[in-house]
């Protein structure tokens, strides 16, 4: 069997970093179309004066 891929410490790191960062970046892109998303559907209050 030939290893064609050799992943030391700093490669391992990265990696983690990445995946962290990307789930950090789905989270807040998620809340902020959310609140877009509700703010569009929530009922507005209509001004009965």
């Amino acid at each position: 069997m030939i290893d064609l891929a050799y992943l030391d410490a700093g490669s391992g790191s990265l990696i983690v970093q990445a995946v962290v960062g990307g789930a950090a970046g789905v989270v807040v892109a998620t809340k902020l179309y959310w609140r877009r998303l509700v703010a569009r559907f929530r009922r507005q209050r209509t001004d009965q004066s």
